[in-house]
């Protein structure tokens, strides 16, 4: 199987496929195949993954691409794709949806988080989880950056930028500051602190500021204005 990622910041990554070959992927994702790529819908890792992938937003099925030939898949939103290479018995935990692809032998679950992460962290309350021997292909917001920790390094990302990280990592939220940072400061409500050793990737743009950047310029209804005719935006929002 060969893989490649192609574009700058608006990537989308290419798989060729021998004979028998088989991967499996979020469908909103798939840009276009071959016509010799066999195409069918399974719930990978059985119903119970299935219904738990749909709490985290997901679908519950997934398609499978057989090969010969070729397929691509794409992110929804301007950024990076980055390839992880699990190993045997090596898991990682992904934001819900950053899920493009992965080979077959790879294990697709979710995995409940801590409840303050998925309460105030913005990521919901499950997280998928994917599980070795294979390749995950998942797509960030801007640009991922990979950081390695090692035993015991630490570090603090606001929640809304974490894109994946090795599974059984330590990790705890707090919040940023008092009250007044929170409203004033800018730094958003809690950062995620994860302790090493193993791999955490990060994306420089969340998807609440990519909304909020968005929503700025976009025309409002005369139903969203005020009184005097400006656009009531909260949060980032109209």
């Amino acid at each position: 199987m060969e893989y490649s990622i192609l574009g700058n910041d608006l990537q989308l990554v290419r798989v060729v496929m021998g004979e028998g070959e088989s991967i499996y992927g979020e469908g909103s994702h798939l840009l276009y195949k071959t016509p010799a790529v066999g195409l069918t819908t399974k719930a990978s890792g059985g119903i119970l993954a299935g219904l738990k992938r749909t709490l985290t937003g997901a679908s519950f099925f997934v398609l499978e691409l057989t090969g010969p030939g070729e397929a691509a898949f794409a992110g929804s939103t301007p950024g990076k794709i980055t390839q992880v290479t699990l190993n045997e018995g090596e898991s990682i935990m992904a934001e819900h949806g950053s899920f493009l692809f992965a080979e077959n032998s790879v294990k697709y679950d979710a995995s409940l988080t801590r409840l303050s992460v998925g309460l105030f962290g913005g990521e919901g309350l499950f997280l998928a989880k994917f599980t070795g021997l294979g390749n995950v292909f998942l797509h960030g917001t801007g640009h991922v950056h990979m950081i390695q920790l090692n035993e015991s390094e630490e570090l603090n990302i606001e929640a809304g930028h974490l894109l994946a990280f090795d599974a059984g990592m330590q990790y705890t939220v707090g919040r940023v500051g008092g009250l007044r940072t929170m409203l004033l400061g800018g730094e958003g409500l809690f950062f995620v602190n994860i302790k090493g050793p193993g791999r955490v990737w990060v994306r420089s743009i969340s998807l609440a500021a990519l909304a909020s950047a968005l929503s700025r310029d976009m025309p409002c209804p005369a139903s969203c204005r005020n009184k005097e005719g400006e656009a009531n935006v909260r949060f980032g929002f109209t």
